[in-house]
């Protein structure tokens, strides 16, 4: 198996001599605590923001310092003492109607996060964004970073989350350097986001492949994802976008069997025809609207968006600017997922 360990980051130092503290926010969640691990193993100081003492504990646990605070007080300013860079992985993911607290946490926490480190002293900021922000419902085929945001993104995730990387963008300036990472279907160890959604929709046999799921979908797994956050830190120019991902796209079908093969489960054979579905999605959201929330559709166009079309991202720039390059083959991410063993 492939040992996580970066290559040598050549002109890296020219960015950031040092890189000893780190103010992490969403240190509790599938990508914090992952990145709380990477960097601690790399002796790097982690302080990750937490809601709960509960949440408190989680990141102890894993080496991280955790520090007592909210995302959308500018309090907050006062943990990133003596950090060198933020690392803003914390948002909202639910794929549903959307609501005012999702956007109050991606799009208004993003702004008071990043005029925080700003006022704070802290030298470079990354966003973990989404290839979400370009979703619109139809297919997006081997897009890069100049790929204009669509005029009516598919739901209140794609919204909020393009309005949090602008809210980013503008927080940088002479010594506060912003960089925004864009990954594509987050998979691997210690997930605790899709594949335990995946598994629990097959399990309640709700689980149906899209036109046979044949189309091409990017991937990112979790320790390629690791990587490129540091390569940002060090390399990223400042307002610029990544795209990253495990290279070379895969049919969606393909892929997601395997994952549910890891968990023992053998995949369903039913489709679904897409026009439907996109029917029945359009038509939650406008149910959704038009009770004030009070209908849950089973379907909603942002949820559609992101699994039922192709989806493949050009990561050449990352190449290019980053010196990105993968840590971790699918092949053996799917292994380590079947082993239990992590990296």
């Amino acid at each position: 198996m492939t040992m996580l360990t970066a290559a040598p980051l050549d002109g890296a130092t020219e960015k950031l001599a040092l890189l000893r503290r780190i103010f992490l926010t969403g240190g509790s969640g599938y990508v914090g605590r992952n990145l709380i691990r990477y960097f601690s193993r790399r002796d790097v100081e982690v302080v990750a923001l937490v809601r709960s003492a509960g949440s408190a504990e989680r990141v102890r646990a894993l080496g991280a310092k955790p520090w007592l605070g909210d995302l959308l007080n500018p309090d907050i300013a006062a943990g990133m003492a003596g950090c060198d860079v933020l690392i803003h992985a914390a948002a909202d993911t639910d794929h549903g109607p959307g609501s005012g607290e999702q956007t109050r946490v991606n799009q208004e926490g993003t702004r008071v996060v990043f005029e925080a480190a700003r006022a704070a002293g802290l030298r470079r900021g990354i966003l973990i964004s989404t290839e979400s922000v370009l979703a619109d419902g139809r297919p997006l085929v081997h897009v890069d970073e100049t790929a204009p945001l669509p005029r009516r993104p598919a739901g209140n995730y794609s919204r909020s989350k393009a309005a949090a990387e602008r809210m980013a963008l503008a927080a940088g300036g002479p010594g506060f350097e912003v960089v925004v990472l864009r990954p594509r279907l987050v998979w691997g160890r210690d997930d605790t986001t899709a594949l335990p959604q995946l598994c629990a929709a097959a399990r309640s046999g709700k689980f149906a492949w899209i036109d046979g799921g044949g189309y091409l979908t990017s991937t990112t797994h979790i320790a390629n994802l690791s990587v490129a956050v540091e390569l940002a830190l060090r390399k990223g120019r400042a307002g610029e976008v990544y795209f990253v991902s495990d290279g070379e796209p895969v049919a969606f079908r393909a892929f997601v069997s395997r994952l549910l093969e890891t968990q023992g489960i053998v995949p369903t054979g039913k489709t679904v025809p897409r026009r439907l579905l996109r029917v029945v999605a359009s038509l939650g959201d406008v149910a959704a609207a038009l009770s004030g929330g009070r209908i849950k559709p089973p379907l909603t166009l942002q949820a559609y968006a992101t699994s039922a079309v192709e989806i493949t991202l050009d990561i050449g720039k990352a190449r290019r600017e980053l010196g990105y390059a993968l840590v971790m083959s699918r092949e053996e991410g799917l292994a380590e997922l079947r082993s239990g063993q992590h990296w």
